[in-house]
Formats: structure tokens, C-alpha cells, sequence
């Protein structure tokens, strides 16, 4: 796999913004399997980290032109026309990030690290917006996690409790705080990539 051909096909389907949130998203995905792996969590069926990283940064290449309707169930034909493939694992695990539409719900930690982290990164550049700097070197899991439970207008369109799932004994079993921490620290460690 060479990363660099998905990330080209990403930049030349999508809108600045919506590249900027598949690099946040891989991110995650990467330091999400780190932190499972480091720490004995990771359960023996799960997909390599390569795939892991991979679905996110792939996850919205179909929110473009004719297959947005159809999102996320027109990956492969997103990358088609790029010459590029994908296995079925990958597909179902992108799909899982939107189980209303892709009837594919979260059961590996891969899936639930996808549906949980996917709106988590939008409320955590708007934390970073409310800063001077515009930084995400400046924010701090305190202030995600005060923003998340005592300010529910506060970028209204996370979905709040999708990213709580990630405490459910049978998904992540990860505490919430623990989640922000291992996303932001992700974020913060390609900030740069995305302007932040």
C-alpha cells in the first residue's frame, strides 16, 4: 500500500476542510491501535494498524458530487477512478463509521474507534479555534472534555453520543477522558499537516 497515492486521490477529490478532517481521523486511528497495542488491549482478530490508518484517512473520499448521497457505501468507487483498491475489510470497517446509512454497525475495535473518533476530531479544532493561537498545541484535554459535558451548544454538530460509545464494555471500554487524550495527542502530533 503506499499512503501517498491515497492521500493524493483524497486531496484531489475533496474540499481543503474535509482533507484536513481525514488526516485528523487517520491520526487518530493510528494512535487509538498504538495505545490498544502498548497496553495489552488489542484484541487478536483486529486489522493491522496499516488498515486502521488507511480507513480513516479514506473515510469520506465518496462525500463528493453524485456518490455523496450514497456516503460512506461508494468507497471503492471513489478510488476506482484513481486505479485504486481496497479490501473488503477496509470497506466494511470505512463503512462503519456511518451505520445509519451503511446498515454496517461497530463490533471490532477498529469499527468502534472509527464511529467514535469521527465527530470527536471536528469538536477538537473547534476548541483550538476558540484560542488565540489557533493551536492545538494550546488545547488541553480538560478543556475538550468541559466543552463536551457542560456545553452542549458548543459545536453543535458533534455528535456527542457517539463519542461517549467509546466507554461501552463491549467496544472500546475506554473512559472518555482517556479517548479525548489519545485523540488530541494524535492531532497535536500532525498539526502542522492541517494547519493547526
Amino acid at each position: 500500500m503506499n499512503r501517498h497515492d491515497y492521500f493524493t486521490a483524497l486531496r484531489n477529490s475533496l474540499e481543503p476542510n474535509i482533507v484536513s478532517h481525514s488526516l485528523a481521523l487517520e491520526a487518530c486511528m493510528g494512535g487509538i491501535y498504538d495505545y490498544l497495542s502498548q497496553n495489552n488491549l488489542l484484541k487478536s482478530n483486529e486489522l493491522p494498524r496499516q488498515d486502521w490508518t488507511l480507513a480513516g484517512l479514506i473515510h469520506d473520499i465518496d462525500y463528493v458530487g453524485d456518490l455523496k448521497k450514497s456516503h460512506p457505501n461508494k468507497t471503492k468507487q471513489a478510488l476506482s477512478k484513481f486505479s485504486l483498491e481496497i479490501s473488503d475489510e477496509v470497506d466494511k470497517l470505512v463503512k462503519s463509521h456511518a451505520p445509519k446509512i451503511s446498515g454496517i454497525n461497530p463490533v471490532t475495535q477498529a469499527q468502534w474507534s472509527i464511529f467514535c473518533a469521527d465527530s470527536l476530531t471536528g469538536l477538537i479544532v473547534a476548541v483550538a479555534y476558540v484560542y488565540p493561537s489557533r493551536k492545538l498545541a494550546d488545547v488541553k484535554v480538560s478543556s475538550v472534555l468541559k466543552r463536551f459535558l457542560k456545553e452542549p451548544r458548543f459545536a453543535a454538530g458533534t455528535r456527542r453520543d457517539e463519542i461517549k460509545m467509546c466507554e461501552l464494555i463491549d467496544g472500546l471500554n475506554l473512559p472518555l477522558e482517556k479517548f479525548i487524550e489519545i485523540c488530541l495527542t494524535s492531532m497535536q502530533s500532525i498539526a502542522p499537516e492541517i494547519g493547526l
